[in-house]
């Protein structure tokens, strides 16, 4: 249970933590003012109900301006076949009477959902942190230097449940993957750019190998996540924001570049990949280090639909990355080799 007091407003954090289904969130008889997602201040919409896909957060202002009584909060599952429902009381302190046993609905399809994202706006006049000094970030202005265009399938190898990403599924490595690029064994332990920056042909192939993707540092990089299964999609990148630009059905081309939003796309940390669709996000590579891409579902992830960035200092330099702390757990081939701390300088 959840108390207002008549005519106070209230900051409420909406997460959704789960490890496979989308959400919808309403309260009964309350609109949702949208303040912040991931770390970014938004333009201030109102809304009925909000879909919060795996990984996303939202931040809403809430009045309590109705009758005072008390009134249910939702969150139900979307775009699944099953409809799982959740509840809790939001009360007024001077309530008199129960909630109403009629919910709220929520909404039907994805394409709402869509339609939702399209909406959310950054809010260039919030005086909060912006990715330059300057107060904005005109990222619509940068050149492109390398689209890279990322499918997801699923398929078995070996008669085993797999899932890939430009027909590579992911698999973690004795010695972890960062340590064995810090102290020079990476050919020992991966290859890079088992993947291209394109889909393959066919889906049918499948490698099952640890994924990483080398990418030049401080370059303005365009990904492109196309789902063609009938699953909604969600990923994650670790250790950067990006800026979700677009969202459509169907296949991307570069034409579709003309339908982003190149002034107020939200800065944020989660994208969400609708089935049969595409989603694009745009970003510049400038903090050095190895980077994990991955689904946010838990059972996609765990069988191979992630892979790792590598952005590398051209001249191992702690001006761009800092060395291995001393405390640094050292195991797998690195397990015998010099502590770290004196290998970049």
């Amino acid at each position: 249970m959840f108390t207002m007091k008549p005519g106070a407003t209230y900051k409420l954090r909406i997460c959704n933590t789960g490890i496979k289904d989308s959400l919808n969130f309403r309260i009964q008889g309350h609109p949702l003012k949208l303040v912040e997602t991931e770390g970014s201040h938004t333009v201030q919409n109102v809304y009925d109900s909000l879909d919060v896909h795996v990984g996303q957060c939202f931040t809403v202002l809430v009045t309590a301006d109705k009758e005072p009584k008390d009134y249910y909060m939702v969150a139900s599952t979307r775009l699944t076949k099953y409809n799982l429902v959740g509840k809790a009381i939001l009360s007024y302190t001077n309530g008199k009477g129960p909630a109403s046993p009629e919910l709220p609905p929520a909404p039907v399809g994805w394409a709402w959902s869509s339609n939702q994202f399209r909406s959310f706006r950054w809010n260039l006049t919030a005086s909060a942190a912006r990715p330059n000094p300057q107060g904005s970030y005109h990222y619509g202005n940068i050149n492109i230097t390398r689209t890279i265009v990322l499918s997801n399938s699923v398929s078995r190898s070996q008669g085993k449940l797999r899932y890939a990403i430009n027909g590579v599924s992911h698999v973690d490595t004795q010695t972890p993957l960062k340590l064995a690029e810090y102290y020079g064994l990476s050919d020992k332990v991966f290859k890079y750019n088992l993947i291209s920056d394109v889909p393959p042909a066919t889906g049918d192939k499948l490698t099952v190998a640890p994924n990483v993707l080398n990418v030049t540092y401080r370059t303005f990089i365009e990904i492109i996540f196309e789902n063609p299964t009938k699953t909604i999609q969600s990923y994650n990148l670790g250790g950067y924001s990006f800026f979700a630009v677009a969202m459509e059905p169907g296949k991307w081309c570069p034409e579709k570049r003309q339908n982003y939003n190149l002034l107020d796309a939200v800065s944020r940390h989660t994208i969400q990949v609708f089935p049969k669709s595409w989603s694009a996000v745009m970003l510049t590579f400038d903090n050095c280090g190895m980077w994990n891409l991955r689904s946010e579902q838990t059972e996609n992830r765990y069988l191979g639909q992630q892979m790792y960035v590598s952005v590398q200092s051209p001249e191992n330099s702690v001006r761009d990355e800092y060395n291995l702390p001393l405390t640094q757990l050292i195991c797998g081939l690195c397990k015998n080799m010099p502590r770290a701390g004196d290998l970049y300088h």
